[in-house]
């Protein structure tokens, strides 16, 4: 019973950690996505469609500016769907399916799969990847 109990307390840890990040993407506050993020994070999307697939990178330092400079008038929400968290010892994997709404109209879906990494007692997302699908 406390081994279970500790195993949900460290997913909520894990969880919060995705949620604040999600908090900070939808407030175009980078700062706050930065402190659940490690200065070394990788970020790849694969993109597909009826052609196939095309996976490409980003750098950290473009995709936070990209998200500082959406205009305020551009509504949109990624809302996730569900969390599937893995952890073993410092290191989590969290797969959350989504839908992204623009001007509350579905744009599209995939899912994210996340890996952190505890340091120090923190968990920090260090690889951020999603496939998108119209």
């Amino acid at each position: 019973m406390i081994f279970a109990s500790s195993i949900q307390a460290q997913n909520q840890e894990v969880q919060k950690v995705i949620e604040t990040f999600f908090e900070g993407f939808h407030a175009k506050d980078t700062v706050k996505m930065k402190s659940v993020c490690s200065d070394k994070i990788i970020l790849q999307s694969i993109m597909e469609n009826a052609k196939g697939a095309k996976l490409s990178d980003e750098s950290a330092k473009e995709f936070y500016n990209s998200i500082a400079t959406i205009p305020s008038d551009f509504k949109f929400e990624e809302k996730i769907l569900n969390y599937s968290i893995q952890v073993d010892g410092t290191m989590a994997h969290v797969w959350t399916p989504y839908e992204f709404y623009i001007n509350g109209k579905l744009s599209h879906s995939g899912v994210n799969a996340f890996t952190l990494y505890k340091e120090n007692g923190i968990w920090k997302i260090i690889y951020c990847i999603d496939t998108r699908r119209k």
